[in-house]
């Protein structure tokens, strides 16, 4: 099996980043490259999974507040309007 590191679609940049220019539908070296661009596909799922939650932990508060908000203002346009019902017959409004 090939390191990647020994491949000549392998760079390291300047600043230490891996770059790839390997194509797993074009120019596939071994089939053990094929497991390899797998892993690094499911690492970055994995971190853009990690990012989002992180996000939604930090929107949680925020949205709770809205929520709580919005229920307030319903009920207080409910409120307001209650005085068109008819309280012995709810079902009919009275316009």
């Amino acid at each position: 099996m090939i390191l990647c590191k020994d491949c000549e679609l392998f760079e390291i940049d300047p600043n230490g980043r891996r770059i790839f220019h390997c194509d797993p539908f074009i120019n596939i070296k071994e089939p053990e490259c094929l497991v390899k661009w797998q892993l690094l596909r499911l690492d970055l799922l994995v971190s853009m999974y990690r990012g989002m939650t992180a996000w939604q932990e930090k929107m949680g508060p925020i949205q709770d507040k809205i929520l709580k908000y919005v229920k307030r203002e319903l009920e207080d346009l409910d409120e307001s309007e209650s005085w068109k019902i008819d309280p012995e017959n709810p079902e009919d409004p009275a316009y």
